[in-house]
């Protein structure tokens, strides 16, 4: 599997009022392992550059004014992205600025290019409910180094966004099915291994106090959620008849 984590740098914060892409950062995974390959460019959006956006990202006017239009690198944007899924971070905001550049061109939009879009904003709000879900608070949350993140960078984003995003479905891995191989496992028989002498497995069941410590815990989720509960509580148990 072919992923393609991305991210974006622009003149302001709106495509629909004319704002651009100055930045564009990519790095690439297969099968969940980073292959060294990436994609980076910085881009002339012949327009200025909002005071606001040049605090965050700290990229200027003069930088970009020898730098290439978008039509110069667009057929090598789409050649990488290509068939890939596209890892972003608060993507709705990515893909309607490319989206937008692409547009301009008549090009097909990323829906076209690429194989479908994971938003790890969204994914770590259902994740982690009520919590920080800033790139920064990612990494503070999965231990990953980002000191060098003093501004905002397209290409380093992605960087850190690629390790936040694997250690976010570590295990997920271990899920995949190789459904490819013709000589499957006999049965009782698991990864080379004789099952059939294994003794049953042991069942442990939740005890009265457990329950109620996992119902007063769903409980506080559902309060800060505002009600945005992932789990369903248990129905109150009706009141003895009289």
């Amino acid at each position: 599997m072919r992923q393609i984590v991305l991210d974006t740098e622009t003149t302001g914060l709106e495509w629909r009022n004319g704002d651009r892409v100055i930045e564009i950062g990519c790095v690439e995974l297969v099968d969940r392992k980073l292959t060294g390959r990436h994609y980076h460019v910085y881009i002339n959006p012949d327009r200025e550059i909002d005071i606001g956006a040049i605090e965050v990202h700290g990229i200027t006017n003069e930088f970009l004014a020898d730098k290439p239009r978008f039509k110069d690198v667009v057929a090598e944007f789409e050649d990488f992205v290509r068939d890939g899924e596209l890892v972003i971070h608060n993507a709705a905001f990515d893909v309607g600025f490319l989206d937008n550049e692409l547009g301009l061109l008549n090009r097909d939009r990323l829906n076209v290019i690429c194989g479908g879009v994971i938003d790890t904003l969204k994914m770590a709000k259902e994740m982690n409910p009520g919590k920080k879900a800033t790139l920064d608070a990612l990494c503070d949350r999965y231990e990953i180094d980002n000191a060098r993140r003093t501004l905002h960078g397209a290409l380093l984003d992605a960087e850190l966004l690629a390790e936040v995003y694997l250690a976010m479905t570590r295990g997920q891995e271990s899920l995949i099915i190789g459904l490819d191989d013709d000589d499957g496992p006999a049965d009782n028989v698991a990864g080379g291994v004789d099952l059939s002498n294994r003794a049953p497995l042991r069942v442990v069941r939740a005890s009265d106090d457990e329950l109620q410590a996992h119902n007063d815990v769903l409980s506080e989720i559902a309060k800060a959620t505002k009600g945005a509960c992932m789990w369903l509580l248990p129905e109150p148990a009706e009141a003895p008849a009289e």
